[in-house]
């Protein structure tokens, strides 16, 4: 019986894996798209051309407490100062995705 259990969890961890990861390769993909169309004018390889400080490298998110998806998420919604609002510009999911990729490319230095 004990190895029937662990035959299940194991193929349900091995289930998850291999259509969640798609899924994430997808949302990078589009994030990386979408980014490069409407945030890298500003944002190129994480700088910021308008406020030099406040860029999307990793240290300078967690100094302004914008290291989460929910703040990233937030801010490309809402806007903030001279950041412009896109909810009206893009999809809820839209955001998402460029929100995880900023985050991805923070945790990578943006190389």
């Amino acid at each position: 019986m004990k190895k029937v259990i662990i035959l299940i969890l194991c193929t349900f961890c091995l289930w998850t894996i291999n259509f969640t990861l798609p899924a994430n390769a997808l949302e990078t993909k589009n994030g990386a798209e979408i980014f490069s169309f409407h945030c890298a004018g500003c944002h190129i390889n994480g700088e910021n051309i308008i406020r030099r400080g406040k860029n999307l490298k990793k240290n300078a998110l967690k100094r302004y407490k914008m290291d989460s998806l929910e703040a990233i998420t937030a801010i490309v919604t809402n806007g903030k100062n001279n950041m412009s609002a896109y909810k009206d510009r893009l999809t809820p999911e839209e955001i998402q995705e460029v929100a995880t990729y900023v985050l991805e490319q923070a945790e990578k230095d943006w190389k």
